[in-house]
């Protein structure tokens, strides 16, 4: 069984050799903090898919060292790619939040898009790849979620190569619900606005490159909640 809290991340570890020496971070955290022994067991995950058994073969706190027993490639890889673009939120532990439960969900991508009504226009982006590692460990997957640099919104719409491409806006036109257009086994690019929506001009742009507009439901969404809800949406009828 794995567990979370014995999965390191070693993104340069592509299961290539036989004996590895973890980064300083994890090796401090393994040592230090849990208080890892030589002769204990945990698993490694590099991000791209590789799930990896090893021992501890000597509990060195900034170069721990490791004898791997299994390997195991493509774990819990995904048929479909899911790219989630969404307005980054005035309160940076809203996006935060999105995206954690976006990777327990399952995601592949995730682009910061600024509209033109965003409230914030930029991004931390070292901090939220530490949410995306911590969240991908936390849900024992192998595949840590591209996360893109912000973008505006031409620039976004202008070059996506999606099979699918979905607009979720709030303004009373004619929509259907996401479950009812998505088609299943397909790549899907799916836009979220920010909290005073896309502007009008921004949907008929999107509408004019291929983008479907589309409901997320009844209720009025925030832009995390949305992204969480449209995440999972594609996910449930994937399953």
């Amino acid at each position: 069984m794995i567990k979370a809290d014995k999965l390191f991340y070693t993104p340069d570890f592509v299961g290539n050799t036989t004996n590895y020496t973890m980064p300083e971070e994890e090796s401090q955290h393994a040592v230090k903090v849990l208080r890892m022994q030589a002769g204990e067991r945990i698993h490694l995950i590099n991000g791209q898919g590789g799930l990896f058994e090893a021992e501890i073969v000597n509990p060195h706190a900034k170069r721990c060292e490791l004898k791997i027993l299994s390997s195991m490639f493509e774990f819990g890889k995904r048929k479909t790619h899911l790219h989630i673009a969404i307005a980054p939120t005035k309160m940076n532990e809203r996006l935060e939040w999105f995206l954690e439960k976006a990777t327990e969900i399952g995601v592949d991508e995730i682009t910061p898009v600024i509209c033109r009504y965003s409230e914030r226009k930029e991004v931390k982006q070292v901090r939220l790849e530490k949410i995306l590692v911590a969240a991908m460990k936390q849900s024992v997957k192998a595949y840590l979620p591209k996360l893109n640099e912000a973008s505006t919104f031409d620039e976004l719409i202008n070059h996506s190569t999606a099979s699918q491409k979905f607009i979720a806006h709030c303004y009373e036109e004619n929509k259907r619900m996401l479950k009812e257009v998505y088609t299943k086994d397909s790549d899907a690019l799916i836009l979220i606005g920010p909290e005073g929506d896309f502007s009008p001009e921004e949907i008929q742009k999107a509408i004019q490159v291929g983008f479907i507009p589309v409901s997320l439901g009844n209720s009025r969404l925030r832009t995390e909640t949305a992204g969480v809800v449209a995440c999972h949406t594609v996910n449930l009828v994937n399953e």
